[in-house]
């Protein structure tokens, strides 16, 4: 008898893991994210989603550790190929969002372009760690390619995601930052923004992949097919996002 009760612990411990889905998403989700989940939960009352947000970079040091995630939204395609290389994913890597690079700030005038970074009023310029941040990798592509780079190096404070590089800007430790177009739309962000030519970087391919745990989730492929489906391309468009 104790052991049809261990059992039934077992199955059931298994079934309540199976109604929860735990995603490792790039920073720049963070507010599109809670749109998804809640458009899910709407079919999936039983399903609990959660998110742990940073960067890409970090994201794929954590589950390489050994964090319990079940989806990996990265903020481009070259993490999740590298945790797929590194045989800790499972499936195929899917472009769920493109992204748009802004610079974006609350005390100078963005609008007249990058030149504008040369400026002495511009004493700080914030970016993600592009070792670890796309669009931080990105920003930096586009400094070097506007010719601009070696002119305001010394001005670059370098943040840990994207998020931080928002907070940065925001709370006056640099009088621009270079952000993802998403992180710009919401009520507290009001500023200049300035949409960045397209042409200076390689695009934004925002991917996603399933994470090799030691027991599958069906529930985690049904979300990730859902943020991969029509429901989901007005809300990523809505927040600042081109859906593939």
């Amino acid at each position: 008898m104790k052991r049809i009760f261990i059992l039934i612990a077992f199955f059931i411990a298994i079934s309540a893991q199976a109604q929860t889905v735990k995603v490792a998403a790039a920073a720049n989700l963070r507010f599109v994210f809670e749109e998804i989940k809640a458009s899910y939960a709407i079919a999936n009352p039983k399903t609990t989603v959660t998110a742990n947000f940073g960067s890409s970079g970090a994201l794929l040091q954590q589950i390489m550790n050994g964090a319990e995630f079940d989806i990996f939204m990265a903020a481009d395609n070259t993490f999740p190929e590298k945790l797929k290389d590194q045989g800790a994913a499972s499936g195929e890597i899917k472009t769920y969002a493109l992204g748009k690079l802004v610079m974006w700030s609350n005390t100078v005038d963005v609008s007249k372009g990058l030149d504008m970074l040369t400026d002495p009023s511009v004493k700080r310029i914030a970016i993600a760690k592009p070792e670890l941040a796309p669009y931080g990798d990105r920003a930096i592509e586009v400094l070097k390619a506007a010719g601009l780079y070696d002119k305001v190096k010394d001005k670059i404070i370098y943040a840990d995601n994207i998020s931080q590089t928002a907070q940065f800007a925001q709370t006056g430790n640099a009088e621009v930052a270079f952000l993802a177009m998403s992180l710009t739309l919401t009520p507290e962000m009001k500023g200049s923004v300035y949409l960045v030519d397209p042409k200076l970087y390689k695009p934004v391919e925002q991917a996603m992949v399933l994470v090799k745990r030691w027991k599958t989730n069906p529930e985690a492929a049904k979300f990730m097919k859902f943020v991969l489906s029509e429901a989901c391309k007005p809300i990523f468009e809505k927040n600042g996002y081109i859906v593939p």
